[in-house]
C-alpha cells in the first residue's frame, strides 16, 4: 500500500494531464486532514480540492463528474478497493464538510437512541456515507448500526443493543 507521499507525484501528473486535456479551467490543491479532522473515522489521508472558473461542473448532478473524476484516479492510481477511502477529490470542500456532518450526525444520533431506547434512521444515503455513519460508531457501546432497504432507499438504521 503506497504512502500518500509516494501517491502525490502520481496523483498530481494524472490531475495536470486530466485538466489540460478535458481543457477544463480548475486548479487544485492536495490538502493533508488536520489533526483534529483526521481522529475522525473513514477521514482520507489526501484530499484535492478543486476550485476554478469549471468548478460548477464538477458539483453539477450532485456531483456525479467530481465523483468519475475520483474513480478515474484511483484506476490511474492502481488503488485497490480498500483503499479508496484513502483518497478524495473535492470542490470547495464540500465533501470534507459533509464528512464531518455525518460523523456529528451518527454522535448525535446514537447519543438519542441510548436516552430514548428506540431506533433511529437516516435518510438514503451512498455507500461511502454509510460506511462513515457505521465507522463513527463502531466503538459506541450499547448500540448497532447497520444498513437497511434497497438500491437508492439503503439506509442506515441505528438501534439499542441486545443485552
Amino acid at each position: 500500500m503506497p504512502t500518500s507521499s509516494e501517491l502525490e507525484p502520481r496523483l498530481r501528473e494524472f490531475l495536470d494531464t486530466l485538466i489540460r486535456e478535458g481543457k477544463f479551467q480548475l486548479t487544485y490543491t492536495l490538502l493533508h486532514p488536520s489533526a483534529e479532522t483526521s481522529a475522525i473515522p473513514g477521514m482520507p489521508q489526501l484530499v484535492v480540492d478543486f476550485e476554478g472558473a469549471d468548478a460548477g461542473l464538477l458539483l453539477a448532478e450532485e456531483g456525479d463528474l467530481l465523483r468519475s473524476f475520483e474513480h478515474l484516479a484511483f484506476e490511474a492510481l492502481r488503488l485497490a478497493a480498500d483503499e479508496h477511502d484513502r483518497l478524495l477529490l473535492d470542490c470547495h470542500h464540500r465533501r470534507m464538510l459533509r464528512i464531518q456532518e455525518l460523523y456529528t450526525l451518527a454522535q448525535m444520533a446514537a447519543e438519542q437512541v441510548t436516552r430514548s431506547g428506540r431506533k433511529y434512521e437516516f435518510g438514503p444515503m451512498s455507500s461511502r456515507e454509510r460506511r462513515l455513519i457505521h465507522l463513527a460508531l463502531r466503538d459506541v457501546e450499547g448500540i448497532v448500526s447497520q444498513s437497511d432497504g434497497l438500491g437508492p432507499v439503503r439506509h442506515v438504521v441505528i438501534q439499542p443493543a441486545k443485552k
